[in-house]
Formats: C-alpha cells, structure tokens, sequence
C-alpha cells in the first residue's frame, strides 16, 4: 500500500467529498462485511494478542475503518479490488 493510498483512506474517513460521500460509504460498507467474514479480521483472530484497539487486518495490518474508505486500494487476500472511474458508476448501479 502507498503512502498516497493511506492519505486517501484517511480523507475519505474522515472529511469525505461531499459528490463522493455515499458511493464511499456504500463501497465501505460493502467491504467491512466482507472483512468481517475474513479469518484475517482482528476480531476474529483467536488467542490474538495485540495492543491495538482498532479493528484492522492482521495480514496487511491496516486499520479497517480507513482501508474499506481508500477506493483506490484492494484487499492484499483478493477479496475486493480498487474502485476506479471506470467502474465507480457501476459499482453503485450494483450495489
């Protein structure tokens, strides 16, 4: 993941476009469920020991709540892939 994807997850968390807020938040939240289902996900790890008191993927580490945000980025497992212009209509006409 670069640095200018982790920038990207963080803005759109946090102080989204307001023309991309609901394809954001609808990409995210198709996303954290799949995660949620992942082996892979923080919670679901047992006799997992960590400090962090976020939920994030333990195979990339990346904070969840950013990474499903970051359109650009995809899942290092394959288990969803980066939203592009291309795609991003489609996307929510499926979604």
């Amino acid at each position: 993941m670069r640095i200018s994807q982790i920038i990207e997850g963080w803005k759109n968390n946090l102080f989204p476009a307001e023309e991309e807020k609901e394809v954001i938040n609808m990409v995210s939240e198709q996303r954290t469920n799949i995660c949620l289902s992942c082996k892979e996900h923080s919670s679901n790890k047992k006799n997992y020991k960590t400090i962090r008191l976020d939920a994030h993927c333990t195979n990339c580490g990346c904070t969840l709540a950013a990474k499903t945000k970051c359109l650009s980025c995809n899942c290092p497992l394959n288990k969803w892939t980066a939203i592009t212009k291309n795609n991003k209509d489609e996307e929510t006409i499926h979604a």
